[in-house]
């Protein structure tokens, strides 16, 4: 069962409370059963908090935040139980806020949170890593939903300046362009309200890519060898119909001398994906284009074979270089 999947189940078997249930009832729905001590206390005496607690009712994961349950703890309470133990002015932030948000393909810990910089708090659960700033406008963070969470596109720029490595930030900001979070000139707008942010350049030259089309990784590797070998620019991500009517995506396309890159990640492993590849290759060969395809890991490892296979290509095509 996907990710998906298991977040649609869960969401089933919570059932929604009915229309005799109290305020504690519905306040513990929309918490995902997590709740706080303050929040408790407006509805239960504290001998009534703890013999919950001694009766495996309810569970205490922080210093005065409860679940109310003794099992499991999921990704979506862990990040409430962060949240109310940092306070009213916290909120999600970077690679949390953004999965959060949808994004997929990267680990859930630690929890990230945003909080002001004169924000007095207490200690925090372990696995949660909080950020101070002066900047947090209210366009920065999102209107509806809870917990309180940065939008997409700060959310991405944040991830990118916290991440721990360049290339982990690229693959951030790659991710949300390619799962469609973030789109045309968001990270711009949030870059201007963030001038001293980490990474800033970087985040602006990837993005400017990312948004052109380069939606992996490894095409934004492979488009930063082509530019340093001083071949023409591809076409990134460009739509093409096949004789059935089906749309393709090309990761890069040198339009004028018909030569096709594709750019191979992990998924081709899988024989039915790769078979679906083979047919847009094979489509693209009867309508007379030259492809050429590359696993990733040669794009990082073998880049001079890879630059030499498409120099060759493109002056068989009639390339003057």
């Amino acid at each position: 069962m996907g990710n998906r999947e298991a977040r649609a189940l869960a969401g089933w078997r919570r059932a929604l409370p009915g229309d005799d249930a109290n305020e504690l009832t519905w306040l513990l729905f929309r918490q995902e059963e997590v709740i706080s001590l303050h929040q408790a206390l407006r509805h239960l005496s504290r001998k009534a908090i703890r013999h919950r607690v001694d009766t495996h009712r309810w569970r205490q994961v922080h210093r005065a935040v409860f679940v109310a349950h003794n099992g499991p703890v999921s990704a979506e309470q862990f990040r409430w139980i962060a949240v109310l133990a940092a306070g009213p002015t916290a909120v999600l932030g970077g690679l949390t806020a953004a999965q959060a948000g949808g994004l997929r393909g990267f680990p859930g810990r630690p929890i990230h949170l945003m909080l002001p910089a004169t924000c007095r708090r207490g200690p925090l659960p372990q696995s949660v890593s909080a950020h101070r700033t002066t900047c947090l406008p209210d366009e920065d963070v999102l209107a509806v939903g809870q917990p309180r969470r940065t939008m997409p596109a700060r959310s991405i720029v944040d991830a990118a300046g916290w991440a721990g490595s360049d290339e982990e930030a690229r693959a951030v900001i790659a991710a949300g362009f390619q799962q469609r979070l973030i789109g045309g000139d968001e990270v711009h707008r949030v870059l201007d309200r963030l001038p001293r942010v980490r990474r800033r350049r970087l985040i602006l030259a990837t993005a400017i890519d990312a948004a052109g089309g380069a939606h992996s990784l490894a095409e934004l590797g492979f488009l930063g060898l082509v530019r340093r070998a001083g071949l023409p620019e591809p076409t990134r991500q460009l739509v093409r119909y096949d004789s059935t009517g089906r749309r393709r995506y090309l990761d890069a396309y040198f339009e004028q001398w018909q030569v096709h890159v594709e750019i191979d990640g992990g998924q081709h492993l899988d024989p039915r994906q790769a078979w679906a590849d083979m047919g847009r290759q094979n489509a693209l060969w009867v309508d007379g284009d030259r492809v050429l395809r590359f696993p990733s890991w040669a794009v990082r490892a073998r880049p001079e074979e890879v630059i030499a296979q498409l120099r060759a290509a493109l002056r068989a095509a009639g390339w003057p270089g």
